[in-house]
């Protein structure tokens, strides 16, 4: 199977522009292509992680990624999809995460000898004159048309600063500094990014001619990533201090049953062909699928001997073996060895406050070494370290600090 057919099999692309010029380009492995990544936080989370997946596997077979960070962007802020304004960063905060970005993408992708490059926007968004802006790039830009697009339409009714507004143009403006500077001939995003795309490549044939090369292909990676990635906890994470490889492990391993298969297809590099014959699975082999995910993630992205601790840990607590030394681990503040149920769980941070400890325990939703606790006002002993579980599927070590 043909590369190109491939990320269609695995259920990868949502909308493209020159189809044919596209295939082929990617099928030969003579494709330039971005994406980007705005740094408001200082870890990538699994919704990037789609992104980078997609972005080895292009790579993989001879393709030349170009991870565009967005030290300019970020100053803004994109309003596709969202309904607020979102959070102004310092640029002492952006440059720290794009610092973290890249210690994180080189685990996935190859930058050495050319074959990936990164580069940040504000190279050339920071230094560019307004005047020259309007003449040279607003005036390729019709805002009644700019006004049809969704991402716009749901925000205006809700408000749209003319900060945010400016975003399509910036985005735009980065694929034809790529296109013209760096040989970048397409753009990948999430499916939520068509409008913004779309004008990066209108751009380039409005200043450089009808046949300049440049494609678009937007992936159905932002609307599975924003159905994915969230957990009672906050976010997952890349970052091992953030989500630890266990939690990672164990965030795979729960997934629904109706997602596995597609994880697997989106985010592994597993053959289709082997995926496809656990998609006839059914009932409890299911779960032997779920465990494959969680492993072959974990080692992407934490490294096998981490997954392989993962797994062990996993299997101490579901299978009847293995043993504990790889479960999470917290250490808390006691008296004569002794703490209150509520103040355990929310210094653990298993809940956010005692109000919710205490809906926890009514619902019979926290054991202590696997005896369910029902008193509020009972006292743990951890004279022992103990096991916390939380629901089904949350473990936690806890001892005294």
């Amino acid at each position: 199977m043909k590369l190109y057919d491939e990320l269609i099999a695995r259920g990868l692309i949502a909308q493209v522009t020159d189809e044919d010029e596209i295939s082929k380009m990617i099928n030969e492995g003579k494709a330039t292509f971005y994406i980007g990544f705005d740094p408001t936080a200082d870890s990538l989370h699994v919704g990037h992680f789609m992104a980078l997946c997609l972005m080895k596997r292009l790579q993989m077979a001879g393709n030349k990624p170009i991870a565009l960070l967005g030290g300019g962007t970020g100053m803004i802020g994109d309003p596709s999809g969202k309904s607020d304004m979102r959070k102004m960063l310092t640029k002492e905060d952006i440059d720290h995460n794009i610092a973290c970005f890249k210690k994180q993408m080189s685990r996935f992708i190859d930058f050495s000898d050319d074959k990936a490059i990164m580069v940040n926007n504000a190279e050339w968004l920071a230094s560019l004159n307004w005047i020259d802006l309007l003449r040279e790039v607003g005036a390729c830009f019709s805002v009644n048309k700019m006004l049809t697009f969704e991402c716009y339409k749901q925000r205006m009714e809700r408000g749209l600063t003319f900060l945010e507004f400016n975003y399509m143009i910036m985005q735009s403006y980065d694929f034809y500094k790529l296109y013209t500077d760096y040989g970048c001939n397409m753009q990948f995003g999430g499916d939520d990014q068509w409008a913004n795309m779309l004008g990066g490549t209108e751009l380039i044939r409005k200043k450089l001619g009808k046949d300049a090369h440049a494609m678009t292909i937007t992936l159905l990676l932002n609307s599975e990533g924003k159905k994915m990635g969230k957990t009672e906890k906050g976010a997952v994470w890349l970052d091992p201090d953030k989500t630890s490889p266990y939690d990672f492990f164990q965030y795979w391993r729960n997934v629904a049953d109706a997602d596995v298969i597609k994880c697997l297809k989106m985010l592994t590099f597993l053959p289709i062909e082997q995926i496809n014959e656990m998609e006839k699975w059914e009932g409890a082999e299911l779960n032997k699928a779920k465990e494959t995910l969680a492993y072959e993630l974990t080692a992407l992205v934490h490294g096998e001997d981490k997954a392989k601790k993962a797994l062990d840990g996993a299997k101490s607590l579901f299978g009847g073996s293995g043993n504990t030394d790889n479960m999470p681990t917290a250490a808390v503040e006691t008296v004569d060895n002794k703490i209150g149920i509520l103040d355990l769980l929310v210094n653990t941070k298993l809940a956010p406050s005692k109000r919710e400890a205490r809906n926890l325990i009514s619902g019979k939703g926290i054991a202590v070494d696997d005896v369910i606790i029902e008193d509020p006002t009972a006292q743990v002993d951890l004279t022992n370290e103990v096991i916390v579980r939380k629901g089904k599927k949350v473990f936690l070590k806890v001892s005294k600090a």
